[in-house]
């Protein structure tokens, strides 16, 4: 099986926050805790699949959380256009994961059955609950399944030779994470299901979350996932970028050769 190449794509960047935004029962909850948003890229000879979107400027405007490049500006040093992508994995529909699916419209996404049934379901009826998403990027995505271009997947799936999803839950109902082939061996995209290393490492949860035994019994199945814990990749941890190694431009980091360290050395 011929292995993938796998990139993550930091749009955006989140350095006002706290410990006590990421941890649940953490003792150094005041402690400065940044955070970096990504999308990943799949990149097998001619083979192309993004995995989530990313946000926009007008949803970054809304919620006050602006983004330091459109995600689809981040993706051209790849040589990669907006039309040219014809298959999303969505790993869940919070904003910042699938607020750009109207900016791809050739695209057949690859979605949880029990994420468009959460996102979409009576328990959207608490603020709490609902805060995460956003209406437009989930009429986006009914729409995407009316005119058949949604595959639901329901726990694990295949996406191509070398690229499955797994339902891990959670953070989000119907959350999955990503497993491909690379020349270093089984990677895990692990999305929400680990915001930072330390999520799964030390087993603390984040505290959005949905279901805390899924998040829980989760790290440990993202690990299993992964030929090690250095081929776990969390969704949003700025170690990311200093573990791997820097491709083209400061915002592109390279997966697929595996860290340039031990993770936690």
């Amino acid at each position: 099986m011929t292995p993938w190449e796998v990139f993550a794509i930091k749009y955006a960047e989140r350095n006002t926050r706290t410990r006590r935004d990421s941890f649940l029962f953490d003792d150094n909850h005041d402690q400065p805790h940044h955070m970096d948003y990504f999308v990943w890229v799949l990149r097998r000879g001619s083979e192309t699949i993004l995995v989530d979107t990313g946000y926009d400027h007008d949803e970054g405007q809304r919620r006050g959380r602006p983004v330091l490049q459109d995600p689809r500006d981040a993706l051209a040093p790849l040589g990669i256009s907006p039309d040219g992508i014809s298959t999303i994995i969505v790993t869940h529909l919070h904003y910042d994961h699938a607020g750009g699916l109207k900016h791809f419209p050739a695209a057949t996404i690859h979605l949880q059955a029990a994420e468009m049934a959460y996102a979409t379901g009576p328990c959207m009826c608490h603020p709490v609950l609902q805060a995460p998403f956003t209406g437009d990027h989930i009429c986006e995505a009914v729409q995407r399944l009316y005119s058949g271009r949604v595959v639901f997947h329901n726990g694990d799936g295949q996406v191509a030779e070398g690229v499955t999803v797994h339902r891990i839950g959670g953070h989000s109902k119907g959350l999955q994470a990503v497993r491909v082939l690379t020349s270093a061996g089984w990677l895990c995209l692990a999305s929400d299901a680990s915001h930072y290393y330390e999520n799964f490492l030390r087993a603390k949860p984040f505290p959005i979350v949905v279901d805390l035994e899924d998040m829980l019994d989760g790290f440990q199945r993202i690990r299993w996932l992964a030929s090690s814990d250095n081929l776990v990749v969390p969704g949003h941890d700025p170690l990311v970028r200093t573990y791997f190694p820097v491709s083209g431009p400061d915002h592109v980091v390279r997966l697929d050769h595996g860290p340039l360290q031990e993770i936690g050395t």
